[in-house]
Parts: structure tokens; C-alpha cells; sequence
């Protein structure tokens, strides 16, 4: 049974649970959230809760802050929330290694964190990091749903050509009316289900703050040693760019990023796509596990 605690993230007060090992506290963890996946209890956070403070190592989950407006939560604002986080984890655990890790979006918000805060962030665990930005990963994901959806390049096309409009005018350079009646002309097509766009757009732009978030010149400020999962399948994810800019970013890096491509799991670290404990990857958690037991000092 965790530990219940809250702490104020920009105004907000955010609820979390923290889970403790039973014997000596070699290191702690902070875990950030997907896109979708907000709140604590999420499969993902439970695994960690019970995988590794048998491990020596704490692990603190939160509820994301909730969206303003239907806006989602700028990955500035996670970062923030992060180190607020830590600070919560290490008043419990003391002077140990602390960490942080996302998954999805949250891997784009846990190396903003450790590069603003590098003297909080001893590590990094991320699933499923972009090494491109939100927009061109919307771009590459969407494109895929298609692809294996049996979609050809006609379709492919016109999805490129939308995409590009409804971004246009969340940046301000395409008014409303021309692009909503991209999106009415998309959404007669068969596939618009599976590519992620809004039915109407919203009547101002600026509404997607991060969609040009470049995620290189973060990754490279970050110092911190860095374990690097992978779904050998992810549809979603560019993975051999992603790779690619995060050993570009960190090149001169003293220790580079592990990276572990996972067989058998998709965007999450699940095997064919389950969405429960029992489908966490075994390789997953021996994987981190290993790492982190080489990381942290014995217990």
C-alpha cells in the first residue's frame, strides 16, 4: 500500500502516491505520464510501483495536471511539475539518486526536466522517445495508421496535405475557414478514425503551444546517464531518427544512452499491444532493472 501525498504544481495541488522499499532506499524514481494517460493508476505507473522498491528504489506517482480549456498541459508546465516531484521524493528518501521516467509524451518532458534541472535529475528512463518534434511525430504516426491500415499513396497524400493545413493555422499563417474545410473534406474519407485530427478546429490558433517542440538541443543539455526503450514495432514513434538524435545530441557525452529495442511490443512496453500488467514485457522489466541495479549504489 503506497503512501497518499500532494503538493502544489503552479497553483494546482496534484495528488500522488508514493511506494517505498521495505528495507534501505538506494535511489528513487519519478514517473511522467502519456499523453492519454493522466492519472496515477495508469497499468504502466503500477508496474514500476511494484517492480521496484523490491529493487531499493521509491518510486513516486502523480496526477498529471488537468488540461485548461481542453488545451493539453505545455510540456514546460510537466517539467516544472517534475521537479516539484523530486523535491516531494527526496524529503522522504533523503540523499539518494533520484530520476525521472516518461513514457510518450512524458519522454519528451522528463529530458526538459533533467536539462533545466540537472542537479535534481540523476537519471533517465524513457519509453518511446521522440527525437522529432510533436507535430512531425503526429505527421509520421498518422501516416503510418494508414500504411497499416492498407491505405496507398493517394490517401497518403491528401493526409500529408491536411495535416500541413490544420498546422498552418495552429501557427497563425492560414486563416480558419480555409482550413476547417480541409478537415470537412477529410473527414468524409474512410480513414479519417485513425489519424488523430479534430472534427473543428478550435477558434483561435496557438491552442497546440508544443507542436514545434525540437527535442535535440534538450536531449543534448542533458547529462545524466539515459536508458533508451523501444518497441521493435512502434508505429508511432520515428525509432531509428529518435536514435539517431539523441547519440547526435549527446555525442560528447562521458557515458552515451543505452538503447533496448523490445521484441514482441509495440508504442508501449507491452507484448502485442496488451494493455494490463500481465502484458508488460519481461524483457522490459529485466532490462531496467539490470540497468538501474548498475547504476544505484548497493543497498
Amino acid at each position: 500500500m503506497g503512501v497518499e501525498l500532494e503538493f502544489d504544481g503552479g497553483g494546482v495541488r496534484l495528488a500522488a502516491t508514493l511506494d517505498l522499499p521495505v528495507g534501505p532506499v538506494r535511489g528513487g524514481l519519478v514517473v511522467l505520464h502519456a499523453a492519454e494517460a493522466g492519472h496515477r493508476s495508469y497499468f504502466c505507473y503500477e508496474h514500476l510501483a511494484g517492480l521496484l522498491p523490491g529493487a531499493g528504489i521509491a518510486v513516486l506517482r502523480f496526477d498529471r495536471r488537468p488540461r485548461v480549456n481542453g488545451h493539453d498541459v505545455p510540456l514546460a508546465d510537466q517539467a516544472a511539475d517534475a521537479a516539484a516531484a523530486i523535491g516531494v521524493l527526496r524529503r522522504q528518501v533523503g540523499d539518494v539518486p533520484v530520476g525521472l521516467w516518461g513514457l510518450s509524451q512524458g519522454a519528451w518532458s522528463a529530458p526538459l526536466a533533467a536539462a533545466l534541472r540537472p542537479d535534481l535529475v540523476a537519471f533517465l528512463v524513457l519509453v518511446s522517445s521522440s527525437g522529432v518534434s510533436p507535430a512531425a511525430q503526429m505527421r509520421y504516426g498518422t501516416a503510418e495508421q494508414l500504411r497499416l491500415h492498407g491505405y496507398g499513396d493517394v490517401d497518403l497524400t491528401e493526409l500529408g496535405r491536411v495535416r500541413a493545413t490544420m498546422e498552418a493555422y495552429l501557427r497563425g499563417d492560414l486563416d480558419r475557414a480555409t482550413a476547417q474545410a480541409a478537415i470537412d473534406r477529410a473527414a468524409e474519407r474512410p480513414w479519417f478514425p485513425l489519424v488523430y485530427l479534430p472534427r473543428e478546429l478550435p477558434d483561435e490558433p496557438g491552442t497546440w503551444r508544443d507542436m514545434d517542440f525540437d527535442p535535440v538541443p534538450v536531449f543534448a543539455g542533458v547529462t545524466c546517464p539515459v536508458l533508451l526503450f523501444y518497441g521493435a514495432t512502434d508505429a508511432w514513434i520515428p525509432i531509428d531518427d529518435s536514435i539517431a538524435a539523441w547519440r547526435r545530441a549527446t555525442a560528447g557525452a562521458a557515458t552515451p544512452p543505452t538503447v533496448c529495442r523490445l521484441d514482441g511490443c509495440d508504442h508501449y512496453p507491452t507484448l502485442d499491444e496488451g494493455e494490463d500488467l500481465d502484458s508488460i514485457s519481461p524483457e522490459y522489466a529485466a532490462t531496467m532493472l539490470s540497468w538501474l541495479d548498475a547504476l544505484l549504489p548497493a543497498g
